[in-house]
């Protein structure tokens, strides 16, 4: 029997799928040789309304984007300390703010008013503001709600927040993209 479990040990060093009583105690393990790599900032990503601020956050990875609620709009210094706060307490070191450009890929009133916006936030915040074309990105926010079962009231409440993880995503899969492409 003690034969089995030591080598049960040497199958499974952390003894997770055997009774731990049977096994010898394990060496820790050697310190890393060099220091842990620094975190990589995170990405978030704003759909910008009138009356709310859509927010999304990009996992540690830069992977995903996750819902992270909504900002009142106004007033702008209020919006801009809540931006800083969210920037400080979650690491973001980008910020993508969707770029309303109309169907033919020109700007108009909202996007000059985005525009400005976006260079407020880079200047409230000190981190990198990118513009990002957001067309249709809350007609997909509405069919992934829909498709999750979200409808009414509650569907209304998440779209800004929908919106941004739609907008987050896309940057996010683009920029994936060209890595991949440049790699090559």
């Amino acid at each position: 029997m003690r034969g089995q479990a030591e080598d049960l040990a040497v199958a499974c060093p952390l003894g997770l799928f055997s009774n731990a009583a049977l096994l010898p105690p394990l060496d820790p393990p050697p310190p890393p040789a060099t220091p842990a790599a620094p975190r990589k900032a995170r990405v978030c990503a704003l759909d910008l309304g009138a009356a709310r601020v859509g927010l999304a956050l990009s996992d540690d990875l830069g992977l995903m984007a996750h819902p992270r609620g909504v900002l009142a709009a106004r007033p702008r210094p209020k919006l801009l300390e809540a931006l800083r706060e969210l920037v400080a307490a979650e690491g973001v070191g980008r910020i993508i703010v969707g770029f309303p450009l109309d169907m033919r890929g020109t700007e108009g009133e909202a996007a000059r008013r985005a525009r400005g916006l976006a260079q407020d936030i880079a200047d409230a915040t000190s981190c990198d503001v990118e513009l990002f074309d957001e067309r249709l990105t809350t007609v997909q926010a509405k069919r992934a709600l829909t498709a999750s079962e979200v409808h009414g009231q509650r569907a209304r409440d998440r779209i800004d927040e929908a919106s941004a993880v739609v907008i987050l995503q896309a940057w996010l899969d683009a920029r994936a993209a060209r890595k991949r492409r440049a790699k090559k």
